[in-house]
């Protein structure tokens, strides 16, 4: 049995895993991931070194998702997100020849597709879409039963979506900034008062699942904007299914209301008029939520080195 270092790197958090070829969690940890406005890349592998050296006796490899524009075949990052200073690196071959392993690395959105297509919420479909709401909008899309990466694998990469046309100088005209988990947040500050940072996802749903008429008014707006950006998506693609990831995916109330908001939408379509049949979304939650990135990431290492 071979046993591989899964980590999964976010603007906060270093995420990490020892994994088997079945994608079974062993043990799993997290380290600070070291800040982008005073550290650089030595800083960032000192941190994986750290981690490396805790399994190194018992490892085949090491499997890394991440946010950014990857070639995820070479395992380049033209763009890192928040890790801007892993931008125009070739971080897969450094590291290999840093740790002496073979390294992949692959978009943090495409390892949540390829996990939830693998073992989870789109396994067997032909077409599918994961959205994850986190501190932006990300995603992976899956056709004709293959991950689908784009020209310059950018493909999935919803937060650059623009749904406010008429202000699109403006950061909070993208998807990835209304759309994602602290969109919620505004939009819950918006109707309850004060400042949307101090908002976090535990006391917008605590509110909502007390039955809170404001914070619930502040739900459906949201889960109404999200709507038509999923009845989008299914329109653009045609696909079997859209699994919803993120946090505040792991609150039913969520998915509920965001079931609701897609009914209404297919009712008042006024394309009705025209035609019996517009296409309705099929949704669910993403299976693996917080561990989907490390299971994906793991899949598409397995896949690139001939071991599935």
């Amino acid at each position: 049995m071979k046993n591989y270092l899964v980590l999964d790197a976010g603007g906060t958090f270093i995420k990490y895993a020892l994994m088997d070829e079945n994608a079974v969690i062993l043990e799993k940890d997290k380290a600070a991931t070291p800040s982008y406005l005073n550290s650089g890349k030595e800083d960032f592998y000192q941190v994986l070194d750290g981690i490396v050296e805790k399994y190194r006796s018992m490892l085949s490899g090491i499997a890394i998702s991440m946010p950014g524009m990857l070639d995820s075949q070479k395992g380049y990052c033209m763009t890192a997100g928040y890790l801007t200073y892993l931008a125009g690196t070739p971080v897969a071959d450094e590291l290999s020849l840093r740790y002496g392993f073979p390294v992949t690395v692959e978009n943090d959105g495409k390892c949540a597709a390829l996990a939830e297509y693998w073992k989870g919420s789109l396994k067997g479909c032909t077409n599918g879409a994961v959205v994850v709401l986190g501190s932006g909008v990300a995603g992976g899309l899956i056709l004709n039963g293959r991950l689908y990466r784009g020209s310059h694998f950018t493909a999935g990469e919803y937060s650059y979506i623009c749904n406010h046309e008429e202000r699109f100088e403006e950061m909070d005209s993208f998807w990835g900034m209304n759309g994602a988990a602290n969109g919620l947040f505004r939009i819950a500050a918006k109707h309850l008062g004060g400042d949307w940072q101090d908002y976090d996802g535990f006391e917008v749903f605590r509110r909502a699942n007390e039955g809170d008429p404001k914070t619930l008014m502040a739900l459906k707006e949201y889960t109404d904007s999200l709507g038509v950006q999923i009845y989008n998506l299914n329109i653009l693609l045609d696909l079997d299914i859209i699994a919803i990831g993120g946090g505040i995916s792991q609150q039913p109330l969520l998915l509920e209301y965001l079931k609701k908001s897609l009914e209404e939408i297919d009712h008042k379509n006024p394309l009705r008029t025209l035609t019996p049949y517009i296409p309705r979304p099929q949704i669910t939650n993403c299976t693996y939520y917080n561990d989907s990135n490390l299971i994906g990431a793991l899949y598409h290492y397995m896949k690139l080195k001939g071991e599935l």
